[in-house]
């Protein structure tokens, strides 16, 4: 029977990071924290379930995320945030891995809880996500932000697990726009240094189509007025994310 690691990263989670930790320490057979130095009761929260607890500079997500990989002592990796949790399901289906591991990762859906409501519809969810896998077949990848887990062969074989990962993001609306200033900024500046050009086209375009997908593509009417915000949102950071862009290929031609 093969065994897990459970990895973390964590900021300042001590809202959620228990709900992530209950939801591990029956499923896998260590759990790994790397902390960027939290201000709150992160790090007392984690010590009470005897996790592996380091604390480590932000190094950027891809950065942190695969330092802290390098600290798990298993391979198999169940790979969370500190403002996730594994759905009892979930936790069945990574249980079963156990004994019947067949694919070098796992697919599994994200479940959004967005301002006290769970998000079933829009481009939100099904969000699949790679988070169960082989480190020694995979690593973090990506640019500033948007990390993802990337598997290292082209003949890597991949399966899907039943249940989610519940995700407790923004819970009040300010937070989420406060985010959105941020990401679509960090954003603008990856694709800036990797040479990419924000037309108008673009700019006009790629919101117009953001918002259709979300809200009638994916029913995001279905989820009432949060459903209408995260499609209209979506479609603003797009904006945001080419008129950003398109302001650095000016200033800095």
């Amino acid at each position: 029977m093969i065994k897990l690691s459970g990895v973390i990263i964590t900021f300042n989670e001590e809202n959620n990071i228990e709900d992530c930790l209950k939801s591990l320490v029956n499923v896998v057979d260590e759990i790994v924290v790397v902390d960027s130095f939290s201000t709150d009761n992160t790090k007392v929260i984690c010590e009470k379930y005897n996790v592996k607890f380091f604390e480590q500079k932000f190094l950027g997500y891809v950065e942190q995320k695969n330092f802290a990989l390098s600290k798990a002592t298993y391979n198999k990796i169940v790979s969370l945030d500190g403002d996730e949790a594994l759905s009892e399901t979930l936790q069945n289906s990574i249980t079963n891995l156990k004994s019947n591991w067949k694919f070098d990762g796992y697919y599994v859906n994200r479940f959004n809880n967005f301002c006290g409501q769970w998000i079933k519809h829009t481009t939100w969810y099904p969000e699949k996500k790679l988070r169960v896998f082989d480190k020694t077949k995979a690593a973090w990848t990506g640019l500033k932000i948007h990390e993802t887990v990337s598997l290292n062969s082209k003949d890597a074989k991949t399966g899907k697990l039943k249940g989610d990962i519940l995700h407790r993001n923004y819970q009040t609306y300010s937070e989420h726009n406060q985010q959105i200033e941020k990401f679509t900024s960090l954003a603008a500046e990856a694709y800036y240094d990797l040479g990419k050009e924000a037309s108008l086209f673009k700019i006009i375009v790629n919101p117009t189509w953001a918002f259709f997908q979300s809200y009638i593509l994916k029913l995001g009417f279905l989820d009432g007025f949060n459903g209408f915000y995260i499609s209209v949102q979506t479609a603003h950071i797009r904006f945001l994310k080419y008129a950003k862009l398109r302001q650095l290929n000016k200033t800095n031609p």
